[in-house]
C-alpha cells in the first residue's frame, strides 16, 4: 500500500475516532453469548460450534438453559445479580455445562444495553492459586517510598507472575502521551525504558476503556478472530463489547504489535483519583493465554497497586502543600493594613515565585502594574491581559506554550514561553502572574511519532520502527503541573483574603462579594474532602477486620453515625467547644438506650475544642460498643464509671472502668476498634492512651492536652434516636403504604427507596425536582411522603405546603444538623438528619401520624 502523507500524532487523527468497541468481533479463545431480557440466545459467536459443539444458527432464539444446561444458568443468574449498576462484570469458575462438548467452564457475565452478554472459556487448569502468590507480593510494596522504585517491582513482580517476555511500567503525561519509567524484560529483548510514546498510540477511547475493564489480554495476535452472528440485531444496531474481555483487537493495533515484534501482550490499569494513571503494559514474542482466574488475581493486583500509587502521590502533595502552605500563612502575617501593604505583599509573592520555579513574575492590583525577573514587555503585556480577560472568571489559568495560546504576548520576542495567571479580582480583573522561559529539550520518543494515511484515506498504519527518535522541543516552557496549579489556587484564595484586609471602601467590598464566596466554597471543599477521606480510611479499615458483611455493615454504620452525630453537637453550638459529659451521655444513649443510665460520670465537666472532639466521640463510641458486646452492658448488672479530673498542665485525665459484667480477657487479635481507643488520642491529639484488661472489667485511662480544653456552658441534651424504641417484631408504619420520596441525590434515593421497600411498602414514586412532584401530586395521593429539604438551588418547601393542602403526612430528610435551616412553618415536623438507617426513618414516619 502506499501513503501519500503524514500526520503527527501529537493532532487528532482517524485513530481517535475508531470505535473499538463495536468491532462485531471476539478472540478465537473463547465463544460469546448475547441474551436477551427472558435469557433467550439472540446473537453468538461463529465458533460457537468449535467450542461447544453447536452450530451457531442452531444456538440462534435457543433458551440459555437449553444450551448450557439448568445448572449453569441458574449460577449466571445469580452472578448477574451482583453485577453492579455501573457495568460490571462477575466470573463464575469452573461450572458443569450439560451434554456440551465443553465439559465445564469459566463464566463471565456482564450487561449491554438490555441485553446480557455470556463469555465462555475453558474451565482453568488446576495449580497453584495464584490470588495466593498476588497477594504476597502486594505484602512486598507496602513499605516502598518512592514511585520509581514501585514501578520497577511492579514490573518484574508481573514478569515473575505471568512469564512475559518484556513488562513494562507506563506512565501518562499531562499530554496524555505516554513513558515507560521501568521495565523488566528477558535477554535478547529490544529495550523501551525511559521512552516516550505519543498520546494516539493509546487514544482516547482506549484509555476510556481502559478504565472501565482493568485488565486487557490479547493471547495471540495473528490467531484468526470469531464474527459473531448475526452482526446487527433486528434494530440495526452492532453489540457494544465494552465489558466483554474476549472483544476482537483493532486492526491497527494488531498491525502496531505487528510492527513492534509482539505477538501477546495484556495490560492492567493504574487508576489514581478515578483517571488513568498509567499501565503495567506485558509484551510477549509468541501466544499467550490467560486464564479468567488468572485475570481476576491481576485486576485486584492492579487495584491495590492503585492504591498504593495513589497513597505515593498524596504523601508528595501533601509536602508540596504544607510548603506553600507556610508561604501563604506568612503572606498573612506580615501584609499590614497600611498603604504599603500592596508592595510589601509583592516582595513577599518572590518566595513563592522561587517554590513554582518561575522566572518571572508580575502583578496588576488596581491599575498599577509591577513586574521582576524574566517577563513580558508592557506591549506584549497588554496582550496578554486582554487575551486573559476572556478566560475563566475565577479560575487559575496556566500554558507552557504561549505562542500558540496568544501570540501577540511574544511580539516583542522576549523568551517567555509559559504563563501561570491567578486571578484575584473580577471587574476590573487583577491578576498575579508567574512566567517561565522557553525550554529547548530533547524527547526521546519510541520510535518518530508519526502515522501514514492511505492515498485514498480509507485507512492509516502506525508508524513501523520503535527505535528511539530523538526530538528537539522549542517554543514551550516546563510543564505547570497539578501541583503548581493547586498552589496557585491556594494563592488566590490567601490573596482573596489580603485584598479584603487592604481594602477600605464599602464598594470595593461589595466587588470582592463572590471571591469570599469562592474561599468559602474552597474550605466547604477541603473540609468534605477531610471527611470523605475519614470516612474511605473507617471503610477499608472496618473491611480489613469485619468477618462478614453483615459484621462490617453494622460497624460501618455505627461509627459514621457516632461522627454525624457528633458533626451535629458542634454545628448546633456555632462550631465551639461542646461538653465532654454530653458527648458520652449521646453515644450511650445512641447505642445502649435504657442502659445509658449505667454509665456513671464523676468530676467536673469541661468542654472539647471542636478540632479534638470528633476523635474523642469515636473513642467513646467503640468504647460503649465494645462493653456492649463484651463488657460491662452485655448483662444487666454492669456498669461503667467515667472518671474526670483536671491536671496540672491544664489538660484532663479520664479513666473508664467498667464492673459487673462479663468476664474480661485480652483480645488475640487487634480490631479496629481497639486500635481507635489505644491509638486515636495518641495520634491525632499528641495525648496518652493505654488499656488494661482486668478481670473485673475493662480499665482504659486517657490524657488529653490542654490546648483541647475548655470551660464548659451549661447544655440541653441532645436528642436522641433510641433504637430500642422500635420493637423488632411490631409492624412498621411503611407497610403496605405508597410513598412519595423526593430526593435529587441519585444513589440516596436508590438506597431510601430500597430502604423503605424493605419495610414493606407497597409503592415508592421517586421524583428529583419540586416540579416533578408538583406534577406527580396532581394525579397521585400518598400515604406518606419524604421530602429532601434541599434539592440543589431550590427546597422542598412547595411541595410541604400541597402535601399540607390535602392531608398527607410527610417528613423532611436534611443534611443540615439541625432544624434551624427549615420554614418556620415546618419546623414541628419530623425531621432526619443525614446520615440515617432505617430504624430512625420508621421512628420518624411513625411521628407524621402522632
Amino acid at each position: 500500500m502506499k501513503y501519500d502523507r503524514i500526520i503527527r500524532t501529537g493532532a487528532p487523527a482517524a485513530c481517535d475516532e475508531e470505535q473499538i468497541q463495536f468491532l462485531n468481533r471476539i478472540q478465537s479463545t473463547g465463544c460469546l453469548l448475547e441474551v436477551s431480557a427472558d435469557w433467550n440466545v439472540v446473537r453468538v459467536s461463529d465458533n460457537l460450534s468449535a467450542i461447544l459443539g453447536i452450530p451457531a444458527d442452531e444456538a440462534l432464539g435457543m433458551p440459555l438453559s437449553q444450551l448450557l444446561g439448568s445448572t449453569a444458568t441458574h449460577d449466571l443468574r445469580g452472578a448477574l445479580q451482583l453485577v453492579g449498576a455501573d457495568g460490571g462484570v462477575n466470573r463464575i469458575f469452573d461450572v458443569a455445562l450439560e451434554g456440551l462438548a465443553m465439559a465445564r467452564a469459566d463464566l463471565s457475565v456482564s450487561r449491554s444495553a438490555e441485553s446480557i452478554l455470556v463469555e465462555c472459556e475453558p474451565s482453568s487448569a488446576p495449580g497453584d492459586d495464584i490470588s495466593v502468590r498476588t497477594q504476597t507480593m502486594l505484602s512486598q510494596l507496602r513499605g516502598i517510598t518512592s514511585l520509581e522504585r514501585l514501578g520497577s517491582i511492579m514490573a518484574g513482580q508481573i514478569r515473575s507472575l505471568c512469564g512475559y517476555d518484556r513488562v513494562m511500567t507506563y506512565q501518562f503525561q499531562d499530554d496524555d502521551s505516554g513513558e515507560v519509567i521501568a521495565e523488566r524484560k528477558a535477554a535478547g529483548m529490544e529495550s523501551f525504558d525511559g521512552l516516550r510514546f505519543p498520546a494516539t498510540d493509546i487514544p482516547a477511547q482506549a484509555r476510556a476503556l481502559y478504565l472501565r475493564n482493568p485488565v486487557r489480554v490479547i493471547a495471540d495476535a495473528a490467531a484468526p478472530t470469531a464474527a459473531l452472528v448475526p452482526q446487527r440485531n433486528h434494530l440495526g444496531q452492532m453489540l457494544d463489547l465494552s465489558m466483554v474481555s474476549l472483544r476482537a483487537v483493532s486492526p491497527v493495533h494488531i498491525e502496531y504489535l505487528q510492527n513492534m515484534g509482539v505477538q501477546a501482550s495484556m495490560s492492567i490499569s493504574l487508576i489514581v483519583d478515578d483517571r488513568l494513571w498509567g499501565l503495567l503494559a506485558c509484551h510477549h514474542n509468541s501466544p499467550r493465554y490467560l486464564s479468567p482466574k488468572t485475570r481476576v488475581a491481576l485486576e485486584f493486583y492492579g487495584r491495590m497497586a492503585s492504591a498504593i500509587i495513589e497513597t505515593l502521590v498524596r504523601r508528595r502533595e501533601a509536602l508540596a502543600r504544607q510548603r506553600a502552605r507556610d508561604i501563604h500563612m506568612r503572606m498573612l502575617s506580615l501584609v499590614s493594613v497600611d498603604a504599603n501593604g500592596a508592595d510589601n505583599m509583592f516582595a513577599l509573592l518572590g518566595e513563592l515565585r522561587t517554590n513554582l520555579r518561575a522566572d518571572g513574575m508580575a502583578t496588576l492590583m488596581e491599575g498599577r502594574l509591577r513586574s521582576e525577573g524574566a517577563t513580558p514587555g508592557p506591549a506584549s503585556m497588554a496582550a496578554l491581559f486582554k487575551f486573559l480577560n476572556s478566560t475563566a472568571v475565577s479560575e487559575v489559568y496556566a500554558s507552557n506554550c504561549l505562542a500558540e495560546a496568544c501570540p501577540g504576548a511574544l511580539s516583542d520576542g522576549s523568551s517567555i514561553a509559559g504563563v501561570i495567571a491567578v486571578p484575584i479580582s473580577r471587574a476590573p480583573r487583577d491578576y498575579v502572574l508567574f512566567f517561565r522561559n522557553e525550554l529547548v529539550r530533547e524527547v526521546t520518543w519510541a520510535g518518530k511519532p508519526e502515522k501514514f494515511v492511505s492515498n485514498d484515506g480509507s485507512r492509516y498504519s502506525p508508524r513501523k520502527s520503535f527505535a528511539s527518535w530523538k526530538e528537539l522541543v522549542r517554543g514551550q516552557s516546563a510543564h505547570w503541573g497539578a501541583m503548581e496549579r493547586e498552589k496557585c489556587e491556594a494563592l488566590r484564595i490567601t490573596l482573596l483574603e489580603v485584598m479584603l484586609r487592604l481594602t477600605d471602601s464599602a464598594e470595593k467590598m461589595r466587588k470582592q462579594n463572590n471571591e469570599q464566596q469562592d474561599t468559602l466554597i474552597a474550605e466547604l471543599n477541603h473540609r468534605v474532602r477531610n471527611i470523605l477521606n475519614l470516612i474511605v480510611g473507617l471503610v477499608r479499615q472496618c473491611g480489613e477486620t469485619a468477618t462478614s458483611t453483615a459484621v462490617f455493615t453494622e460497624e460501618i454504620n455505627s461509627r459514621i453515625h457516632a461522627l454525624a452525630r457528633a458533626h451535629d453537637q458542634l454545628t448546633s453550638s456555632g462550631w465551639k467547644p461542646r461538653s465532654l459529659s454530653n458527648m458520652v451521655r449521646v453515644e450511650a444513649g445512641a447505642y445502649l438506650g435504657a442502659k445509658a443510665s449505667r454509665v456513671l460520670i464523676r468530676g467536673n465537666d469541661w468542654a472539647i475544642e471542636p478540632d479534638a472532639f470528633a476523635t474523642l466521640a469515636l473513642v467513646f463510641h467503640e468504647l460503649i460498643t465494645n462493653a456492649a458486646k463484651y463488657g460491662a452492658f452485655k448483662d444487666s448488672r454492669g456498669r461503667a464509671e467515667l472518671d474526670i479530673e483536671r491536671l496540672e498542665s491544664g489538660g484532663l485525665h479520664l479513666r473508664w472502668s467498667e464492673h459487673g459484667g462479663s468476664l474480661v480477657t485480652a483480645p488475640v487479635r487487634r480490631g479496629f476498634g481497639s486500635t481507635i481507643i489505644e491509638r486515636a488520642i495518641p495520634h491525632e491529639l499528641s495525648g496518652m492512651a493505654s488499656t488494661e484488661y482486668a478481670p473485673t472489667g475493662l480499665v482504659a485511662t486517657f490524657q488529653i492536652p490542654a490546648r483541647y480544653i475548655a470551660p464548659c456552658a451549661d447544655e440541653v441534651l441532645q436528642e436522641i434516636s433510641n433504637a430500642d424504641e422500635l420493637a423488632p417484631q411490631a409492624a412498621t408504619p411503611v407497610a403496605g403504604s405508597s410513598i412519595l420520596l423526593v430526593e435529587d441525590n441519585l444513589l440516596i434515593a436508590l438506597e431510601t427507596e430500597s430502604t423503605l421497600l424493605d419495610l414493606g411498602a407497597e409503592s415508592v414514586e421517586v421524583v428529583s425536582t419540586v416540579s416533578a412532584a408538583l406534577d406527580l401530586l396532581r394525579s397521585f395521593r400518598p400515604d406518606f411522603a419524604v421530602l429532601d429539604y434541599n434539592l440543589g438551588r431550590e427546597t422542598s418547601v412547595a411541595i410541604a405546603e400541597r402535601l399540607s393542602d390535602i392531608g398527607v403526612p410527610f417528613l423532611f430528610v436534611t443534611g443540615y444538623g439541625d432544624s434551624s435551616a427549615i420554614d418556620a412553618r415546618f419546623r414541628h415536623l419530623p425531621i432526619v438528619s443525614k446520615p440515617y438507617d432505617a430504624k430512625t426513618l420508621i421512628r420518624k414516619l411513625a411521628g407524621t401520624n402522632g
